[in-house]
Protein backbone atom coordinates (compact mmCIF):
# COMPACT_ATOMS: atom_id res chain seq x y z
CA UNK A 1 0.00 0.00 0.00
CA UNK A 2 1.41 3.38 -0.99
CA UNK A 3 1.87 6.14 1.57
CA UNK A 4 -0.58 9.01 1.15
CA UNK A 5 1.16 12.35 0.75
CA UNK A 6 -0.51 15.02 2.86
CA UNK A 7 -0.20 18.64 1.78
CA UNK A 8 -0.71 21.35 4.36
CA UNK A 9 -2.24 24.76 3.88
CA UNK A 10 -0.72 28.06 4.94
CA UNK A 11 -1.89 30.90 7.16
CA UNK A 12 -0.25 34.31 7.58
CA UNK A 13 -0.60 34.59 11.34
CA UNK A 14 1.28 37.69 12.49
CA UNK A 15 3.35 40.64 11.35
CA UNK A 16 5.98 43.01 12.72
CA UNK A 17 8.23 45.81 11.53
CA UNK A 18 11.09 48.03 12.64
CA UNK A 19 12.85 51.12 11.31
CA UNK A 20 15.82 53.18 12.50
CA UNK A 21 15.01 56.24 14.61
CA UNK A 22 16.96 58.71 12.46
CA UNK A 23 15.17 60.18 9.45
CA UNK A 24 16.26 62.15 6.40
CA UNK A 25 13.66 64.28 4.65
CA UNK A 26 13.77 65.81 1.19
CA UNK A 27 14.71 69.28 2.40
CA UNK A 28 17.72 67.83 4.22
CA UNK A 29 18.70 65.88 1.09
CA UNK A 30 18.68 69.13 -0.88
CA UNK A 31 21.65 70.18 1.26
CA UNK A 32 23.62 67.21 -0.10
CA UNK A 33 22.68 67.18 -3.79
CA UNK A 34 21.01 69.48 -6.29
CA UNK A 35 17.38 68.59 -5.64
CA UNK A 36 14.27 69.79 -3.81
CA UNK A 37 11.29 68.42 -1.95
CA UNK A 38 9.03 69.26 -4.91
CA UNK A 39 11.35 67.55 -7.43
CA UNK A 40 11.57 64.34 -5.39
CA UNK A 41 7.92 64.20 -4.36
CA UNK A 42 6.49 64.75 -7.85
CA UNK A 43 8.76 62.11 -9.41
CA UNK A 44 8.74 59.44 -6.71
CA UNK A 45 6.15 60.18 -4.01
CA UNK A 46 8.86 59.99 -1.34
CA UNK A 47 9.02 62.69 1.33
CA UNK A 48 11.39 61.11 3.87
CA UNK A 49 13.24 57.93 4.70
CA UNK A 50 14.69 56.26 7.82
CA UNK A 51 18.46 55.72 7.88
CA UNK A 52 20.55 53.53 10.15
CA UNK A 53 23.38 54.96 12.23
CA UNK A 54 26.79 53.24 12.15
CA UNK A 55 25.91 51.53 15.44
CA UNK A 56 22.62 50.04 14.19
CA UNK A 57 22.69 46.66 12.47
CA UNK A 58 20.46 44.81 10.09
CA UNK A 59 20.24 42.04 12.66
CA UNK A 60 18.83 44.39 15.29
CA UNK A 61 16.10 45.68 12.99
CA UNK A 62 15.23 42.20 11.76
CA UNK A 63 15.09 40.78 15.28
CA UNK A 64 12.74 43.54 16.43
CA UNK A 65 10.41 42.94 13.50
CA UNK A 66 10.59 39.19 14.04
CA UNK A 67 9.76 39.36 17.74
CA UNK A 68 6.70 41.51 17.06
CA UNK A 69 5.46 39.11 14.37
CA UNK A 70 5.90 36.13 16.68
CA UNK A 71 4.02 37.91 19.47
CA UNK A 72 1.10 38.81 17.15
CA UNK A 73 0.90 35.15 16.09
CA UNK A 74 0.58 34.17 19.78
CA UNK A 75 3.71 32.04 19.58
CA UNK A 76 6.99 31.97 21.46
CA UNK A 77 10.39 32.08 19.75
CA UNK A 78 10.85 28.40 20.63
CA UNK A 79 7.83 27.55 18.46
CA UNK A 80 9.58 28.75 15.28
CA UNK A 81 10.95 25.95 13.08
CA UNK A 82 12.51 28.00 10.28
CA UNK A 83 13.72 31.56 9.76
CA UNK A 84 14.09 32.88 6.21
CA UNK A 85 15.83 36.25 5.98
CA UNK A 86 15.30 38.04 2.67
CA UNK A 87 18.06 40.64 2.39
CA UNK A 88 20.69 42.04 0.06
CA UNK A 89 22.57 43.85 2.83
CA UNK A 90 23.49 41.35 5.57
CA UNK A 91 25.75 42.41 8.41
CA UNK A 92 27.92 39.43 7.51
CA UNK A 93 28.55 38.36 3.91
CA UNK A 94 28.28 34.75 5.11
CA UNK A 95 24.71 35.49 6.20
CA UNK A 96 22.84 37.10 9.09
CA UNK A 97 19.86 34.78 9.58
CA UNK A 98 21.58 32.50 12.10
CA UNK A 99 22.66 35.43 14.25
CA UNK A 100 19.09 36.77 14.19
CA UNK A 101 17.91 33.32 15.27
CA UNK A 102 20.18 33.64 18.29
CA UNK A 103 19.05 37.19 19.09
CA UNK A 104 15.38 36.21 18.95
CA UNK A 105 15.93 33.07 21.00
CA UNK A 106 14.41 30.77 18.38
CA UNK A 107 16.57 27.90 19.57
CA UNK A 108 14.78 25.19 17.52
CA UNK A 109 14.82 27.04 14.22
CA UNK A 110 17.08 26.50 11.25
CA UNK A 111 17.91 29.82 9.60
CA UNK A 112 19.23 30.96 6.24
CA UNK A 113 19.49 34.07 4.06
CA UNK A 114 17.77 34.51 0.70
CA UNK A 115 18.80 37.22 -1.77
CA UNK A 116 16.42 38.50 -4.42
CA UNK A 117 16.71 42.25 -3.77
CA UNK A 118 13.36 44.08 -3.86
CA UNK A 119 11.58 40.83 -4.79
CA UNK A 120 13.07 39.09 -1.77
CA UNK A 121 10.00 39.05 0.45
CA UNK A 122 7.76 37.53 -2.23
CA UNK A 123 10.42 34.99 -3.19
CA UNK A 124 10.89 34.23 0.51
CA UNK A 125 7.17 33.71 1.03
CA UNK A 126 7.00 31.18 -1.80
CA UNK A 127 10.16 29.44 -0.56
CA UNK A 128 8.85 29.19 3.01
CA UNK A 129 5.52 27.91 1.70
CA UNK A 130 7.17 24.84 0.18
CA UNK A 131 8.55 23.76 3.56
CA UNK A 132 5.11 24.16 5.13
CA UNK A 133 3.12 22.51 2.35
CA UNK A 134 5.27 19.36 2.48
CA UNK A 135 4.99 19.12 6.28
CA UNK A 136 8.69 19.71 6.92
CA UNK A 137 8.08 22.77 9.14
CA UNK A 138 4.93 24.17 10.78
CA UNK A 139 5.92 27.67 11.95
CA UNK A 140 8.11 29.85 9.73
CA UNK A 141 9.33 33.37 10.43
CA UNK A 142 9.89 35.26 7.17
CA UNK A 143 11.81 38.53 7.49
CA UNK A 144 12.51 41.12 4.81
CA UNK A 145 15.19 43.60 5.85
CA UNK A 146 17.66 45.93 4.19
CA UNK A 147 19.99 48.79 5.09
CA UNK A 148 20.59 50.30 1.68
CA UNK A 149 21.83 53.64 3.04
CA UNK A 150 25.23 51.97 3.47
CA UNK A 151 25.46 51.27 -0.25
CA UNK A 152 24.11 54.50 -1.70
CA UNK A 153 26.27 57.05 -3.47
CA UNK A 154 25.19 60.16 -1.58
CA UNK A 155 26.49 62.33 -4.42
CA UNK A 156 24.24 60.64 -7.00
CA UNK A 157 20.92 62.47 -7.15
CA UNK A 158 19.31 59.73 -9.21
CA UNK A 159 19.64 57.07 -6.50
CA UNK A 160 20.28 58.68 -3.10
CA UNK A 161 16.75 60.15 -3.00
CA UNK A 162 15.11 56.72 -3.27
CA UNK A 163 16.33 54.40 -0.58
CA UNK A 164 15.65 53.95 3.12
CA UNK A 165 16.27 51.33 5.79
CA UNK A 166 13.90 49.00 7.59
CA UNK A 167 12.67 45.50 8.38
CA UNK A 168 9.34 43.70 8.23
CA UNK A 169 8.32 40.18 9.14
CA UNK A 170 5.44 37.71 9.03
CA UNK A 171 4.82 34.36 10.66
CA UNK A 172 3.56 31.67 8.29
CA UNK A 173 1.86 28.69 9.92
CA UNK A 174 0.68 25.29 8.75
CA UNK A 175 -3.07 24.65 8.51
CA UNK A 176 -4.71 21.32 7.88
CA UNK A 177 -8.16 22.60 6.93
CA UNK A 178 -7.53 25.67 4.75
CA UNK A 179 -4.88 27.28 2.56
CA UNK A 180 -4.66 31.07 2.62
CA UNK A 181 -1.78 31.29 0.11
CA UNK A 182 -3.96 31.20 -2.97
CA UNK A 183 -1.53 31.61 -5.87
CA UNK A 184 1.85 32.94 -6.96
CA UNK A 185 4.14 33.54 -9.92
CA UNK A 186 7.90 34.20 -9.94
CA UNK A 187 10.26 35.34 -12.72
CA UNK A 188 13.85 36.40 -13.45
CA UNK A 189 15.71 37.97 -16.37
CA UNK A 190 19.47 38.15 -15.90
CA UNK A 191 19.95 39.81 -19.28
CA UNK A 192 18.65 43.01 -17.67
CA UNK A 193 20.94 42.74 -14.63
CA UNK A 194 22.92 45.80 -15.64
CA UNK A 195 19.92 48.12 -15.23
CA UNK A 196 19.98 47.88 -11.43
CA UNK A 197 22.79 46.43 -9.40
CA UNK A 198 25.22 46.71 -6.52
CA UNK A 199 28.16 44.96 -8.09
CA UNK A 200 31.39 43.60 -6.76
CA UNK A 201 34.55 45.22 -8.14
CA UNK A 202 37.71 43.55 -6.92
CA UNK A 203 40.86 45.51 -6.17
CA UNK A 204 43.91 43.75 -7.54
CA UNK A 205 46.49 42.53 -5.03
CA UNK A 206 49.74 40.80 -5.96
CA UNK A 207 50.56 37.76 -3.84
CA UNK A 208 53.60 36.42 -5.66
CA UNK A 209 55.39 37.18 -8.89
CA UNK A 210 52.91 36.45 -11.66
CA UNK A 211 50.02 35.78 -9.24
CA UNK A 212 47.34 38.31 -8.39
CA UNK A 213 44.05 37.95 -6.52
CA UNK A 214 41.13 40.33 -6.03
CA UNK A 215 40.43 42.08 -2.74
CA UNK A 216 36.65 42.11 -2.43
CA UNK A 217 34.74 45.38 -2.39
CA UNK A 218 31.44 46.68 -3.75
CA UNK A 219 30.52 49.75 -5.75
CA UNK A 220 27.51 51.86 -4.74
CA UNK A 221 24.06 51.17 -6.18
CA UNK A 222 23.71 52.00 -9.88
CA UNK A 223 20.40 52.20 -11.68
CA UNK A 224 18.93 53.07 -15.06
CA UNK A 225 15.75 54.60 -13.69
CA UNK A 226 13.96 54.88 -17.01
CA UNK A 227 14.54 51.21 -17.87
CA UNK A 228 13.52 50.02 -14.40
CA UNK A 229 10.32 52.05 -14.62
CA UNK A 230 9.44 50.53 -18.00
CA UNK A 231 10.20 47.06 -16.72
CA UNK A 232 8.00 47.51 -13.65
CA UNK A 233 4.92 48.96 -15.34
CA UNK A 234 5.11 46.22 -17.99
CA UNK A 235 5.89 43.13 -15.92
CA UNK A 236 4.13 43.77 -12.60
CA UNK A 237 0.54 43.85 -13.90
CA UNK A 238 1.34 40.75 -15.93
CA UNK A 239 2.75 38.77 -13.00
CA UNK A 240 -0.14 39.76 -10.72
CA UNK A 241 -2.56 38.58 -13.40
CA UNK A 242 -0.71 35.25 -13.55
CA UNK A 243 -0.87 34.86 -9.77
CA UNK A 244 -4.60 35.66 -9.85
CA UNK A 245 -5.07 33.05 -12.57
CA UNK A 246 -3.38 30.41 -10.42
CA UNK A 247 -5.61 31.48 -7.53
CA UNK A 248 -8.72 31.21 -9.75
CA UNK A 249 -9.56 34.83 -8.94
CA UNK A 250 -10.07 38.12 -10.74
CA UNK A 251 -9.00 41.57 -9.61
CA UNK A 252 -12.55 42.22 -8.34
CA UNK A 253 -11.93 39.64 -5.60
CA UNK A 254 -8.90 41.51 -4.24
CA UNK A 255 -9.33 43.73 -1.18
CA UNK A 256 -5.84 45.26 -1.25
CA UNK A 257 -3.01 45.77 -3.72
CA UNK A 258 0.35 45.94 -1.96
CA UNK A 259 3.32 46.53 -4.24
CA UNK A 260 6.99 46.91 -3.50
CA UNK A 261 7.26 50.55 -2.43
CA UNK A 262 9.60 51.81 -5.14
CA UNK A 263 7.86 54.73 -6.81
CA UNK A 264 4.34 56.08 -6.46
CA UNK A 265 4.01 56.56 -10.21
CA UNK A 266 4.78 52.86 -10.73
CA UNK A 267 2.14 51.87 -8.18
CA UNK A 268 -0.44 54.19 -9.72
CA UNK A 269 0.28 52.87 -13.22
CA UNK A 270 0.03 49.20 -12.13
CA UNK A 271 -3.25 49.83 -10.32
CA UNK A 272 -4.65 51.62 -13.36
CA UNK A 273 -3.69 48.80 -15.73
CA UNK A 274 -5.29 46.23 -13.42
CA UNK A 275 -8.34 48.47 -12.95
CA UNK A 276 -7.91 48.41 -9.17
CA UNK A 277 -9.26 51.57 -7.51
CA UNK A 278 -6.89 53.87 -5.66
CA UNK A 279 -8.56 53.26 -2.31
CA UNK A 280 -7.47 49.61 -2.49
CA UNK A 281 -3.78 50.46 -2.96
CA UNK A 282 -1.61 50.38 0.18
CA UNK A 283 1.22 52.92 0.16
CA UNK A 284 3.55 54.17 2.88
CA UNK A 285 6.30 55.13 0.44
CA UNK A 286 6.15 58.79 1.44
CA UNK A 287 7.36 58.01 4.96
CA UNK A 288 9.94 55.28 4.31
CA UNK A 289 11.18 55.41 0.72
CA UNK A 290 12.33 52.23 -1.01
CA UNK A 291 13.35 49.76 1.72
CA UNK A 292 13.91 46.89 -0.74
CA UNK A 293 12.96 43.49 0.74
CA UNK A 294 11.49 45.23 3.79
CA UNK A 295 8.99 47.38 1.89
CA UNK A 296 6.10 44.92 1.49
CA UNK A 297 6.10 43.47 5.04
CA UNK A 298 6.70 46.93 6.55
CA UNK A 299 3.65 48.34 4.75
CA UNK A 300 1.65 45.19 5.53
CA UNK A 301 2.37 45.40 9.25
CA UNK A 302 1.50 49.09 9.36
CA UNK A 303 -1.83 48.48 7.62
CA UNK A 304 -2.66 45.55 9.92
CA UNK A 305 -1.89 47.51 13.09
CA UNK A 306 -3.91 50.49 11.85
CA UNK A 307 -6.90 48.19 11.40
CA UNK A 308 -6.98 48.72 7.64
CA UNK A 309 -6.28 45.08 6.79
CA UNK A 310 -8.64 42.70 8.59
CA UNK A 311 -8.85 38.93 8.96
CA UNK A 312 -9.94 37.29 5.73
CA UNK A 313 -8.94 40.18 3.48
CA UNK A 314 -7.41 39.10 0.19
CA UNK A 315 -4.13 40.81 -0.66
CA UNK A 316 -2.20 40.84 -3.93
CA UNK A 317 1.49 41.55 -3.31
CA UNK A 318 4.22 42.02 -5.90
CA UNK A 319 7.95 42.57 -5.58
CA UNK A 320 10.21 43.69 -8.42
CA UNK A 321 13.76 44.90 -8.80
CA UNK A 322 17.41 43.99 -9.15
CA UNK A 323 18.30 40.76 -10.82
CA UNK A 324 16.07 41.55 -12.59
CA UNK A 325 13.49 39.64 -10.59
CA UNK A 326 9.77 40.00 -10.13
CA UNK A 327 6.98 38.01 -8.55
CA UNK A 328 3.51 38.14 -7.09
CA UNK A 329 1.50 36.26 -4.50
CA UNK A 330 -2.17 36.26 -3.55
CA UNK A 331 -3.02 35.49 0.06
CA UNK A 332 -5.67 35.97 2.72
CA UNK A 333 -4.65 37.66 5.94
CA UNK A 334 -5.06 35.79 9.23
CA UNK A 335 -5.41 32.31 10.63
Amino acid sequence: MKDTFKQFGIAIAGSGSATPTATLDNDQLSQLVDTSDEWITTRTGIRMRHVATPEETLGQLAARAGRDAIAMANLSPEDIDLIVLATSTPDDLFGSAAKIQGEIGATRAVAFDLTAACSGFVFGMVTAAQFIRTGVYRNVLLIGADILSRWVDWDDRATCILFGDGAGAVVMRAREDRDRLLGFSLHSNGQKNHTLNLSQQAESRGLLTGLEVGRGQYRPITMNGREVYRFAVDKVPEVISKALYHAHLTTDAIDWLLLHQANQRIMDSVAERLEIPTEKVISNLAKYGNTSAASIPLALDEAVREGKIKAGDRIAVSGFGAGLTWGAAIFEWGI
